[in-house]
Formats: C-alpha cells, sequence, structure tokens
C-alpha cells in the first residue's frame, strides 16, 4: 500500500473502468448495460457469442446444435506456433470448440434457425467447421420451413486451413442458393468487424442484410486497399454507414433495437402477429424513461 503525506493511500482495485474505443471516454462498468455501449457517444463495443445469443433470443429458448464438431488440422499448419496449439489456445480461452454458434430459438414467439459468430475464437475466422455448421444451419431452416438468422463477425477466411476453408465460400452459398429456391428467408446481421470470405459469401447473399452502427465491413482491409490504389479513400469507407448509402446494407440498426426490429421483419415476412413485439417496445421504451 503506498503513503502520501496525508496518510495510506488506498488501492483502487482494478478493471472498474473502460475507454471507449471511438471517444475515448472513461465509461464506469457499473454503468455499462449488456448491450455494451458507449453512453457518451454510441459506440457499440464487441459481444462474446452467446452474449448476443442472450440479448436476440426468447429466454430459454435456444437450443445449441452441432456444438461437439471441432476442426482437424489437416494442412499440419505452422506459424509461429503450430495450428493445433492455436485451437487449443482459443478452445480453453472461449470455453467453445469453434467461431460458430449454431441453433434453433424463437423471437417473440416464431421460430427460426439462428448462428452467431464469435469474434473472440481465433477472430471469427471461417474454416471447415465454421462452413459446416452454416451449411447445416440453413439446411435445418429448410427442413422446419423456418427463417434463417445469422449475426457475422469475422476477419475472413482461416489462412491455417489454405483453400479448405475458401471452399467454405461456395459451400454455404450453395446451400443458400437451395434455400431460396424454396422460399425461405433469410436476415444476416453484420457486425464489426465482418470482412474477407465471409463478406464474400454468407454475410451478403440474405433476403435482408442489417448492420450495427459504425460496423467495418468489407472483403480487404481499407489500409490495404488504400496503399494498393495509392490515394485516400473517402471518410467513412467500408463502415456501415458508407455501405447504406451504396446500397449493400438495407438498415442500420442499434443493439438495443435489434430484437424489436428483427421481430418486425420476421413478422412481417411469415404472415406473424407483429402486435406482441409492439407492446414488448413500449413496455421498453416506458421503462427507459
Amino acid at each position: 500500500m503506498a503513503w502520501t503525506r496525508f496518510g495510506k493511500k488506498k488501492d483502487m482495485p482494478g478493471g472498474l473502468w473502460i475507454k471507449c474505443e471511438s471517444c475515448a471516454a472513461m465509461i464506469f462498468r457499473k454503468e455499462f448495460s449488456a448491450y455494451r455501449l458507449c453512453p457518451s457517444c454510441g459506440h457499440h463495443f464487441g459481444l462474446v457469442g452467446m452474449e448476443r445469443v442472450d440479448l436476440t433470443v426468447d429466454k430459454g429458448s435456444f437450443e445449441e446444435l452441432w456444438s461437439d464438431l471441432k476442426t482437424i488440422d489437416r494442412l499440419q499448419f505452422v506459424d509461429r506456433q503450430p495450428y493445433t496449439e492455436k485451437l487449443e489456445k482459443a478452445i480453453k480461452k472461449t470455453g467453445r470448440n469453434e467461431a460458430m454458434i449454431t441453433g434453433v430459438a424463437k423471437i417473440h414467439g416464431m421460430e427460426v434457425a439462428f448462428g452467431v459468430m464469435d469474434f473472440s475464437f481465433l477472430g471469427g475466422s471461417m474454416g471447415v467447421v465454421v462452413g459446416e455448421k452454416v451449411t447445416r444451419l440453413v439446411e435445418e431452416a429448410k427442413k422446419r420451413s423456418i427463417p434463417l438468422l445469422i449475426f457475422c463477425a469475422s476477419g475472413g477466411a482461416r489462412m491455417h486451413e489454405g483453400a479448405l476453408s475458401l471452399m467454405q465460400m461456395a459451400k454455404t452459398c450453395g446451400a443458400l442458393k437451395q434455400f431460396a429456391d424454396e422460399g425461405g428467408f433469410y436476415i444476416s446481421i453484420l457486425t464489426d468487424p465482418t470482412t474477407g470470405g465471409v463478406t464474400a459469401s454468407f454475410a451478403s447473399v440474405a433476403d435482408v442484410i442489417l448492420a450495427e452502427p459504425g460496423a467495418l465491413i468489407g472483403f480487404a482491409g481499407p489500409r490495404v486497399i488504400a496503399t494498393t490504389l495509392k490515394q485516400e479513400l473517402p471518410k467513412g469507407f467500408q463502415r456501415s454507414e458508407f455501405l447504406l448509402e451504396k446500397g449493400q446494407v438495407d438498415h442500420i440498426v442499434t443493439r438495443e433495437k435489434m430484437r424489436y426490429e428483427l421481430g418486425r421483419i420476421l413478422a412481417y415476412a411469415t404472415g406473424g402477429d407483429a402486435t406482441a413485439i409492439l407492446q414488448e417496445e413500449d413496455a421498453a421504451e416506458l421503462a427507459g424513461s
């Protein structure tokens, strides 16, 4: 314990404050809601996979599928450390076997096939298992004749699996084409960041594409593009607001409004009753006022 001329200095416990990544404001952790939004500028902090599930679906309705699937290091890939060691660390860190969470759930009482990419697992990269789980989820939605929702957050295809990871782009898009041909309805939600092979495949071929505010969305990163083109990029390039102007995103939805907006779109698409959704939204607004 440190001393001052006024006596002993009290030790401050760590982790009480969080610095906003956007406006640099210091946020008292107790003021940080489950939505993980900056109270000063509204910046959307990252969420781990199950946090996203809990914020979106009806309580207790999520039934996870294929959680046991694990990646095999077919290429015996070694960078600074073997790929197998990286996988073991990611599994230990996140408590999950892969960067994709899949299952069935209900949103405002409407059953959906529900997927969430977890960026905390190797940057949400898409390897063989991620592609397999997305494909299985699409097929499950087709089998049950229910809508499909996927929250995307990824650095792109997983380089440790080489061409096998790139093959997942065609695999997932093929499954989605069959789903669409049979009248299936798919909503993709792009969060920060959604890049690389994920953007170039299943993230961008939905009936409705939503995005969170300020999300980085693109194929190659802005620094790579600027270096290649040797010119300054437009302000806000590859952010969700820029993509909305260009027509690549249908709507930008803040995180605290996402559950309501998804319910409203699902009710419209499936012919469901939107009355209960509106009542829940009104009650939430009254509680917050």
